[in-house]
């Protein structure tokens, strides 16, 4: 992985870290770095080229204005670049500088702490290349005509990727990801070249409800498939949420297709605020219906631990930009831990997606009565016919069987 084209900004009263860290980043190839010995001087960059920055490395402890009260700044900034504490910090302090990092929403990359090693930065830089590059796919988005086409030759399709309970090892729920397959140019289209532009158009209910009426359709000879019960689980745009009638839409849906809300999880992304009335009203109206609400992307956006406690989510999807390296990382080990402690005592399902690496699996074994596992390593998604073959391929695996 190259960290050529990174922007770090490192801000640190000591000269000799800043020497330290200068050499680090050298050797991993990072060409662009500025290096602050205080932070007043830091926050003078960011105003002057507020997106010249992919990362700051900071100190906490540094005279005048110390490692906090930058974070607070950048908030108040709208510093889009992640944040790294370089810093000795016990579990508590990290609970807490992630809580007030999203409160003032600037993003908590971790820490590296004293002295700094280069596995650790380079641990991070990989962290940061995996929030800032698009995970999903390369590619333009595609055009106005081209999702105007799709939508009207009902070329929105359903993929299907599983969530799994690794202590019982049943497929708990599967979400449904939506794709543009034309069959007319054999292309299939991820949702990262079409969903931000769906919404820009207001053309993200069409989407969503094309997706969930095909989807609906395929729940009968998916739920034939397994041998214990399973939910389906969409994704909920918070731009949706702001029709107070949404959740009768997605009823009569339902109806057509002989389900009840008690089938369905609707998955709420954090990387936009929830915060309007319509919003909420609307959440709440969700869940008492019946649906579960799962909160999507945590770790990305704005709740804390403590709004988790008072929001009606049945589940919280941990990011991946969290789970990425978990095994090494203490950072995300002790977020997991918190999150993992917060869900026992308030009663919802946790579930850890991403997993892409047979290390990060075998570190979350120590949560699996506690948490759902997601990721490729498991299951990539797939069209209908291909995950019902990896069902059949999973039963005989985990000998449930049939």
């Amino acid at each position: 992985m190259s960290f050529k084209a990174q922007r770090i900004l490192v801000v640190d009263d000591s000269q000799a870290i800043l020497l330290v860290m200068q050499a680090i980043l050298a050797e991993l190839g990072v060409e662009q770095v500025t290096c602050c010995e205080s932070a007043q001087n830091a926050l003078s960059f960011i105003e002057q080229q507020p997106n010249n920055f992919d990362a700051i490395f900071t100190d906490l402890n540094m005279p005048e204005m110390d490692g906090m009260e930058l974070i607070r700044q950048l908030g108040k900034r709208d510093f889009k670049g992640g944040v790294v504490i370089i810093s000795e910090m016990d579990h508590k302090v990290i609970d807490l500088a992630s809580n007030l990092a999203r409160q003032n929403h600037a993003l908590l990359l971790g820490n590296i702490a004293k002295p700094i090693q280069l596995v650790e930065v380079e641990r991070l830089l990989k962290k940061l290349c995996t929030l800032s590059c698009p995970h999903t796919e390369e590619g333009q988005p595609i055009s106005e005509a081209e999702l105007l086409h799709a939508l009207s030759n009902s070329e929105i399709t359903p993929f299907y990727q599983p969530k799994v309970n690794r202590a019982t090892q049943q497929i708990e729920s599967i979400e449904v990801l939506a794709r543009i397959v034309s069959e007319q140019h054999g292309l299939t289209i991820l949702p990262a070249r079409f969903i931000d532009l769906a919404e820009d158009l207001e053309l993200i209910n069409l989407v969503t409800f094309q997706l969930f009426e095909k989807a609906t359709a395929e729940y009968e000879a998916l739920k034939d498939e397994l041998p214990h019960p399973c939910k389906l689980a969409f994704n909920l745009s918070p731009v949706q949420l702001e029709d107070i009638n949404c959740p009768d839409k997605l009823a009569i849906l339902l109806q057509l297709n002989h389900l009840t809300p008690s089938d369905i999880i609707l998955e709420i992304t954090e990387q936009k605020p929830l915060s309007s009335t319509n919003q909420l009203e609307t959440l709440n109206r969700l869940r008492m219906r019946g649906f579960d609400i799962s909160l999507d992307d945590f770790g990305t956006g704005f709740t804390n631990l403590n709004q988790l406690k008072s929001l009606p989510f049945t589940e919280i999807k941990i990011d991946r930009s969290i789970i990425t390296h978990i095994d090494t990382d203490y950072f995300s080990q002790v977020i997991t831990k918190s999150l993992v402690d917060l869900a026992i005592k308030q009663g919802f399902k946790v579930v850890a997606e991403g997993i892409e690496r047979i290390e990060e699996l075998q570190y979350l074994e120590r949560y699996k009565h506690d948490l759902l596992m997601q990721g490729v390593l498991i299951s990539r998604p797939k069209a209908k016919n291909e995950l019902i073959r990896w069902i059949h391929s999973w039963l005989r695996m985990t000998n449930f069987n049939s």
